[in-house]
């Protein structure tokens, strides 16, 4: 598995209000999407930053939905080009579901 964190500055002065409308309008789309393990919204008003971390099957999957489209898209929205980082993921810890998940 690979974790994936996107950011991206947020324009001056958008609130919690406008992005959480936006993260709304995207997360059916995102839990339609068969490689993608799971979704965390991220949000820092303090910071001005907003952005998700994804959880992938494999970095390929990450590279394929997070390409020239999916960049253009956050840069027309917010105005600023996110930025990744990867990780590889070797064990997965969730308490909702109960389970451990080892890649």
């Amino acid at each position: 598995m690979i974790t994936e964190i996107v950011t991206f500055k947020l324009p001056d002065g958008t609130t919690r209000e406008e992005v959480i409308s936006n993260y709304e309008k995207t997360a059916p789309t995102w839990r339609e999407n068969p490689d993608l393990i799971r979704k965390n919204y991220l949000f820092d008003a303090d910071k001005g930053i907003a952005g998700g971390v994804y959880l992938w099957k494999e970095k390929a999957h990450a590279e394929k939905w997070h390409g020239a489209e999916f960049r253009k898209k956050v840069k027309e929205i917010y105005g600023a080009e996110p930025e990744s980082q990867f990780f590889e993921t070797p064990i997965v810890v969730d308490n909702l579901a109960g389970e451990i998940a080892k890649d």
